[in-house]
């Protein structure tokens, strides 16, 4: 079914399952509850998300793949967000077009990037597309302040007038898909649970689906094989007769569409651009991301971006106040012993917390949270049979 083998096809349904339903699953406290705290069911979030998914998943057909590691893939991130930004003033504030804009300017851009740095392989890679990153963050920050907005970046004005629009004078105009508002969205009350249903969410979600399938596409195919033997041994591969420069190349366009695809998204949910996007911070937090879902695996490059932009938008947010209130129950000494213990991982802290995650994931699970999962998966397995054969996993004699 869709060209996929059973594995996939389930694998397909269950993440199909799991973002249509979103809403109800990320809120699974009710809202006086004091784990509300930890409900992360709101829509900018959820949007966060699966973008972030999409970014990540464009990496790991890089990475994981190829084995090429980029530090500075932001920079298509951030050149499709000012594509679909450009698109929305001048053109037209349907989404559709300017999500297209930013995956065609990302993929031209990463065509000229990727023919340079690819000439190069290891750690030299690497330190190009840094480089190039890091270039493109400067020219974004101050040499192209009039494309780029500069420092303050761009968003939609009263003043702007797209051609294919019909606003009135002095209207801002807003970000639609043929009129429906990404900032719609619809509140169900389920007894003490509130939980939102965002237009621009599930949009987002349909592309991250679609983006999702595709990958898995690419994964299987005989183009997603010889990426796998570049990674394996790009010399010996040489030596068949093969070049192995155009299968990277198209890997790198592709990975950088997937960012631009990213960026243009970003955009149509939340109409602002800065050169902050670009940064080489965010490059590396698609690499951690990757690496902590699992490199090289389907699903995994997700896992990892939800992980960490729940880690980013919730333990940020928790403060001694907070702190004080869960612990109230306990002396007064105590309460503040660990209060002390607790509040250096959370609040602006919350990035310690994620290296020493990171850290425990690199040690004792180098294929990531899926190699974790895979691991309870078998463990569970293995004592359904152990109960079935009388509590011991041996052959009876």
């Amino acid at each position: 079914m869709l060209g996929l083998n059973k594995k996939d096809l389930q694998l397909m349904l269950i993440v199909t399952g799991l973002t249509m339903l979103a809403p109800f699953i990320l809120n699974p406290f009710p809202e006086s509850s004091g784990m509300a705290q930890f409900n992360a069911g709101y829509p900018d979030l959820m949007q966060r998300f699966v973008i972030f998914g999409i970014f990540a998943i464009g990496f790991n057909l890089l990475f994981g793949l190829t084995g090429y590691l980029s530090f500075g893939h932001a920079a298509f991130l951030g050149v499709g967000s000012y594509g679909a930004i450009w698109m929305m003033k001048l053109v037209t504030l349907n989404v559709i077009p300017a999500i297209f804009m930013g995956v065609i300017v990302a993929g031209i851009f990463s065509v000229a990037v990727g023919y340079i740095c690819l000439r190069r392989s290891g750690i030299y890679f690497s330190i190009l597309t840094l480089a190039f990153a890091q270039m493109s963050y400067a020219l974004a920050y101050s040499v192209l302040t009039p494309i780029t907005g500069g420092e303050t970046g761009l968003q939609i004005k009263s003043t702007d007038r797209p051609l294919l629009s019909n606003l009135a004078e002095g209207e801002t105009g807003r970000a639609n898909l043929f009129g429906m508002d990404m900032r719609q969205s619809f509140e169900l009350n389920v007894g003490d649970w509130l939980f939102t249903f965002n237009a621009g969410y599930y949009i987002a979600a349909v592309v991250m689906l679609i983006a999702f399938y595709v990958s898995i596409r690419i994964f299987r195919s005989p183009f997603g094989l010889m990426l796998r033997a570049i990674k394996s041994n790009q010399t010996r591969m040489s030596y068949t007769g093969l070049n192995p420069r155009p299968h990277t190349l198209a890997a790198f366009v592709i990975s950088g569409m997937y960012a631009g695809l990213a960026g243009g998204l970003l955009v149509a949910m939340d109409t602002q651009v800065g050169p902050e996007r670009m940064f080489w911070t965010a490059s590396g937090e698609v690499v951690l991301m990757t690496i902590l879902g699992g490199v090289g695996t389907l699903i995994g490059p997700v896992l990892g971006a939800g992980v960490i932009k729940y880690m980013e938008n919730i333990l940020s947010k928790i403060n001694k106040d907070v702190l004080h209130e869960w612990f109230a129950f306990m002396p007064d000494g105590l309460e503040d012993f660990i209060v002390f213990l607790v509040y250096p991982f959370i609040g602006k802290g919350w990035h310690l917390t994620l290296g020493i995650l990171f850290m425990l994931v690199v040690i004792f699970l180098p294929g990531g949270l899926v190699e974790g999962g895979q691991r309870i998966g078998k463990w569970i397995k293995n004592r359904g049979k152990a109960k079935d054969t009388g509590g011991s996993t041996e052959p009876a004699e």
